[in-house]
């Protein structure tokens, strides 16, 4: 099944030189003002800048992923991410320096293409994971899972950070951008407005998967408005809601009571805006939420089947998901600066903390 590509001993040896050198974070502001004015001056900078950067980002994981413990590097999955990585690595470098806007065009066509190329990265990976735990559950000491989970971690932090950079420089290229749009940032994001759409879709899943849904309330302002990059906010609140569907709707499912109403809160300090998600579902017990921040773990069924196809892996769209919606809205969160926090009442319910950094001045961090 592993239809491994060989690459040349030179290439694996350009990739070790690579993924020693110095990666250079970016903050939301910085992107924000740099994107602000895309001339062509700063299409070249940004281009020329991320030739290096995203050479030296992609070799550090790929030389990651051959030396993961337990035969995880070994697992057809990991191993086919392993190849798209390196693949990535030798479109990148054996790009010509860029000089002109003619380099820089087509150079951004690279990297739309490799965008495209990892864009199934989180389920193959969660499907080599799957596999190992599945054969090594019996021997595994929870140590050992530990190592597993951060070398994740810092592999997925990573991957939000490569993407956001192609991204960004890609919709740069606009040409008539909507108003207060910067690439993939909204200089004036309403995050009740973005809180409401997300779980508006949470819950339209819900009612597909279940027939009824919870009602939920948003409490905040809808005129509030900070810079941040909308598609992510999106992505955590829609997990976060989908969690606290699911939990109201199982709990209530065969009871004559209505079902409680979720709410939502947005809040705006100096600092930081804090989004509360609040359910009655029932809650978790304390015992249980160190793991819901693990990869390897899901309460849901696992629809990623060993026998899944990894190209159809990716639209996996139930309520259940595979049990990452909550380590990787972490990671979204830290990413620019902030965070997620879940308190858990058990017998009662659950509340999640989602706080967003307001200020945008925090370099991202790289793993």
């Amino acid at each position: 099944m592993a239809a491994i590509e060989a690459f040349s001993k030179s290439l694996i040896e350009e990739v070790h030189k690579w993924g020693c050198l110095k990666q250079t974070g970016v903050s939301l502001r910085y992107m924000m003002e740099f994107g602000s004015k895309p001339t062509d001056k700063n299409l070249l900078i940004s281009a020329q800048f991320l030739q290096k950067e995203l050479a030296i980002r992609i070799a550090r994981r790929a030389i990651e992923l051959e030396t993961l413990p337990y035969g995880l590097s070994q697992r057809p999955a990991v191993l086919k991410v392993r190849d798209w990585y390196v693949d990535s690595f030798r479109d990148i470098r054996s790009y010509p320096e860029i000089k002109n806007m003619k380099d820089e065009k087509e150079f951004t066509d690279v990297i739309k293409a490799i965008k495209v190329r990892h864009n199934n990265v989180v389920p193959a990976m969660a499907l080599g994971v799957q596999q190992l735990k599945k054969e090594l559950t019996t021997k595994m000491g929870s140590e050992d899972l530990v190592e597993i989970h951060r070398f994740l971690d810092r592999f997925y932090l990573s991957r939000i950070g490569i993407r956001m950079l192609i991204g960004q420089h890609v919709e740069l290229h606009n040409p008539n951008p909507p108003p207060h749009v910067v690439g993939y940032i909204h200089t004036k994001m309403s995050p009740v407005e973005v809180a409401r759409n997300a779980s508006d879709d949470a819950r339209s899943m819900c009612l597909r998967e279940y027939g009824s849904a919870p009602d939920i309330n948003i409490y905040g302002d809808p005129d509030f408005t900070f810079p941040y990059v909308p598609a992510h906010l999106h992505l955590m609140v829609f997990e976060l809601v989908k969690n606290s569907l699911r939990a109201v709707q199982e709990r209530y499912m065969d009871s004559d009571k209505v079902a409680p109403p979720i709410r939502i809160i947005v809040a705006d300090g100096l600092e930081d805006v804090t989004i509360k998600i609040s359910d009655e579902g029932g809650g978790i017990p304390r015992s249980g939420l160190p793991k819901i921040f693990t990869y390897l773990y899901s309460t849901a069924r696992n629809p990623l089947d060993e026998h899944a196809d990894l190209e159809v892996a990716d639209s996996v769209t139930t309520m259940a998901g595979y049990g990452y919606g909550i380590p990787i809205s972490r990671l979204y969160a830290r990413y620019f600066g902030g965070d997620l926090q879940i308190i858990s009442m058990e017998g009662y319910g659950t509340d999640a903390y989602l706080h967003l950094s307001r200020l945008g001045d925090s370099q991202e961090p790289l793993p």
